[in-house]
């Protein structure tokens, strides 16, 4: 179990024992600090000094997450791996599904589940209900539903990683810095199967105005994901059926997600460069994003006028029904992880 923390010393002791208090599995800790100006070292020192299944390091000069995450990697000995945020906590009887999941399907690499998402400022959620069930997709399926949607539907403090995958697979990729999570999961689906552990969550996942992923603008997550998807075709295109169809596939998922949010730019009467840039971006992606039905609904919104299209009868409707299946989507992911 890897833990890097960097500012997280408030957090360190509860997410510390959701590791310990795991049942049934024999664990080993690694907290990194990554020069943090709070008191975690001091709070790292003293857990370690508490429990000998931990061990502490503390950085001289701040190394960045993805650095650190490559080192806790590279100190794992067991037969699996758990890279946890110092402000992520694990739920009760999580490491048991995910290895029990492993030890009885030798060609799974990866087990995830459903995380419950503990926003700021709000009470975390008990966690609730039971394993009713295990999916296990191959890998080159796990991949093509990943590439239809250009999402990632893991938050990373559910996943459970069997070591001698992560090894073949190699570090997280310092090129991706806000993906590299995503990247590192597409890669492991390249080499072995997928599980999810359906109806109990998994881990809690920490929203807060300081979390890595916040503050992305629209265009930023759209890059950042591209970076996911090419740095992974870069790597893996050998290990993968039709690697053509699916960059085309996921170049088609990202046009569409880019130019619907060129038209919502619009109707919100936005920054015009944001409107043209995220065009472009849809364009270079996928050049045929032209003879998308979002690139229409784009081009009637400038021709409405910023701003004034937002009381257009016919996208009020279609703001509805993207919301709907906005809905859908996270039912469904709640249901099946994907």
């Amino acid at each position: 179990m890897i833990v890097p923390c960097h500012n997280y010393g408030h957090f360190l002791e509860g997410c510390v024992a959701s590791v310990l208090t795991q049942q049934d599995v024999d664990v080993r800790l690694l907290i990194i600090d990554d020069v943090s100006t709070d008191d975690s070292a001091d709070v790292c020192r003293e857990l370690a000094e508490r429990d000998e299944r931990i061990e502490f390091r503390e950085h001289r000069e701040n190394k960045g997450l993805i650095a650190t995450a490559n080192e806790g990697l590279s100190w794992a000995r067991g037969e699996y791996v758990v890279l946890l945020s110092a402000d992520d906590l694990l739920v009760p009887g999580s490491l048991y599904r995910a290895t029990t999941i492993m030890s009885a399907n030798p060609n799974v690499g990866m087990v995830y589940g459903r995380p419950i998402l503990a926003p700021e400022g709000r009470p975390i959620a008990a966690p609730s209900g039971r394993w009713r069930a295990t999916k296990v997709w191959s890998g080159a399926d796990w991949i093509r539903l990943r590439c239809r949607s250009g999402h990632s539907c893991i938050s990373s403090p559910e996943v459970v990683v069997r070591t001698s995958v992560q090894r073949a697979v190699g570090d997280y990729d310092p090129a991706c810095f806000h993906s590299s999570d995503v990247n590192m999961w597409l890669r492991i689906a390249a080499v072995s199967d997928i599980a999810y552990v359906r109806g109990t969550p998994q881990a809690i996942y920490r929203v807060h105005a300081s979390s890595m992923s916040r503050g992305q603008g629209p265009l930023v997550d759209l890059r950042e994901r591209r970076a996911a998807y090419d740095s992974f075709f870069g790597s893996c295109a050998s290990l993968l059926n039709s690697p053509e169809r699916l960059q085309t596939m996921v170049g088609r998922a990202f046009a569409r997600q880019a130019l619907w949010r060129a038209s919502r730019a619009v109707d919100r009467g936005a920054d015009s460069s944001l409107v043209e840039e995220l065009t472009s971006f849809a364009l270079d992606i996928y050049p045929n994003a032209p003879r998308l039905r979002e690139w229409h609904g784009l081009q009637l919104r400038k021709r409405i006028g910023a701003g004034r299209s937002l009381a257009f009868v016919p996208f009020i409707a279609t703001g509805v029904a993207h919301r709907l299946r906005g809905h859908a989507v996270r039912a469904r992911w709640r249901l099946t992880g994907v």
